[in-house]
């Protein structure tokens, strides 16, 4: 069973109902004890960052990811449920995240040119490394984003995306992961990156 991280920020709608077309069961967490129930996780989530850190401590969600991720646990995040996973956000003000994976989060007004249309919307080619998320997927494959932050590249990173310049699009650090594009909103491409994280 697959457990689906429920704190308020997100349409998990489109995300249960990819899970349901690959025939992985899932469920939605919003209590802490329900994380230990569950094989995997995903961490979706759209909005601010500050308000998401803030919801996931009201909650008791953030100390307990933190302990499945020590577990070995696998967890995806995606969208902003990705830039939690890094180690500060200055997104409106700084923020710390979960720090599972190394780096931070900055608005892409700060690396983009002026006629640049932020949020990036749309599809994009992704470039990836050798990685079990990516297992039969080809390379420069479309994939969907809906984002104004990014995650500044680091060693954790195992693919990226260019809109006038390039950028984060995945990353992973032993059984943590996480994608800035939409794996449920990305077609075959997207269920089959769904498909890999729920098959390890």
């Amino acid at each position: 069973m697959l457990g689906i991280v429920d704190y308020g920020v997100g349409n998990l709608f489109s995300l249960c109902s990819s899970l349901s077309k690959i025939g992985i069961d899932s469920k939605i967490c919003s209590r802490p004890s329900e994380l230990k129930d569950v094989s995997k996780l995903i961490l979706p989530g759209v909005g601010a960052f500050g308000d998401a850190v803030d919801k996931l401590h009201k909650t008791g969600l953030f100390d307990e990811i933190l302990n499945e991720a020590k577990k070995g646990k696998p967890i995806l995040g995606i969208c902003l449920g990705m830039q939690l996973l890094f180690n500060k956000s200055y997104e409106f003000g700084e923020h710390d995240g979960l720090g599972l994976i190394e780096g931070e989060v900055r608005p892409l007004k700060e690396i983009l040119p002026r006629e640049a249309k932020i949020p990036h919307i749309g599809w994009n080619e992704i470039s990836f490394y050798n990685h079990a998320l990516f297992n039969e997927i080809n390379q420069n494959s479309d994939v969907y984003f809906v984002h104004s932050f990014y995650g500044i590249m680091s060693k954790n990173v195992i693919a990226t995306t260019d809109y006038y310049e390039k950028f984060t699009a995945a990353v992973a650090k032993d059984t943590v992961m996480g994608c800035q594009f939409h794996p449920e909103k990305s077609g075959k491409i997207g269920l089959k990156i769904l498909k890999n994280f729920c098959e390890m």
